[in-house]
Order: C-alpha cells, then structure tokens, then sequence
C-alpha cells in the first residue's frame, strides 16, 4: 500500500498495490499495520457500510457528532465518485477546509478521513457501488450534516444543477453557518 496526506491534516489517500494476471486481479484493501505505520493512527474499524447509487446523486455532508463520530476508510467497488470532506475540528490547522478526490473502481484508491469531518460524493457514472468501513457504530441521534450547496462551502460537485438527485432529507440539512452557531 502506498499511503499519501492529503491537503487536510489526518486524512489521507490510501492507493493500494494491484497484482493483475490472467484471471484477473488481486489487492489488499486495508492492512491494519501497514496504515498505522504510515501514518500513525491505530483505526480498528467495527462496521462495513456498501451504498448503490445512480448518476447525479449526491449523498451528503453526512458525520456523526460527539462520542459517536466516526472515522472512516472509503472506497469504490463499481463505477466513479467525486468524494469530498470538509475538516470541522476547530482546532486543526486546516479547519473548514474541504478536499475531493475522485474514486473510482479502476483505481481502486481509497480516502482515509478521520472524526471530525464531513463527508459526502457525487456519483459521476451510470451507478455506483460504494463501500466505507468505520471506526465506530452508525447512532442515529448523533447523525448530522450540511447541505450539499453551502455557498460558503461553494463545492463544484461535477454534475450539472438539472441532473442532480438529492434526498428529501439531505435537501433539509443546515448551512455551515448555521451549523457551527447551532
């Protein structure tokens, strides 16, 4: 595994090595030792997510908040996302700073992101299956969010406004602002 920082403090890209040959391929999508030694973070992930999406959807900025925020290790198994976070830990350096990648099952590289962030993607292909491991159990009252189009945020999702699907409950989710004077 090749393990690169991203433009936010404790998030990282996680590009795993692929082996191809003529029945296909392999690779090992997380190694627990590997990733603490590069990056220092002992993770030990308790649930494994999967999602499947269409073309314009976005899902998101979705975190967990309190003793239940999660961390998390992210990865597409069909099709391609553009995957985006935003730091909300008011004491990192790069706090209210937002990174996107995109993910996609052809490069099968990985986003690690760490409590503290919000997260969300855009599906950019036909569908997508989308799978993320956390580091702590899914709690419904800790759930929280921002929505999509913040302009403070003003987040290029890649997808055209007419093609966009939203959920009815990611359309209700408060500004930036609103979130962080709540």
């Amino acid at each position: 595994m090749i393990i690169e920082p991203s433009d936010l403090n404790g998030c990282f890209i996680v590009k795993p090595k692929v082996f191809e040959d003529e029945r296909g391929s392999f690779f090992e999508s997380f190694n627990q030792k590997t990733f603490k030694t590069h990056t220092g973070i002992q993770v030990d992930f308790v649930q494994d997510n999967q999602s499947v999406s269409h073309y314009g959807a976005i899902r998101g900025l979705h975190f967990q908040t309190g003793e239940f925020a999660q961390a998390k290790l992210i990865r597409v198994a069909k099709g391609e996302v553009l995957d985006v976070v935003v730091d909300l830990r008011p004491d990192s350096e790069t706090f209210l700073k937002q990174f996107s990648y995109v993910l996609t099952a052809k490069n099968n590289h990985q986003l690690y992101v760490p409590r503290g962030f919000a997260h969300g993607f855009a599906c950019l292909s036909e569908e997508v299956i989308f799978i993320y491991k956390c580091d702590n159990y899914y709690h419904k009252a800790s759930e929280s969010g921002i929505i999509y189009s913040d302009k403070d945020l003003n987040i290029d999702w890649k997808i055209p406004k007419k093609e966009l699907i939203i959920s009815e409950k990611d359309m209700s989710l408060p500004s930036l602002k609103t979130y962080l004077n709540s």
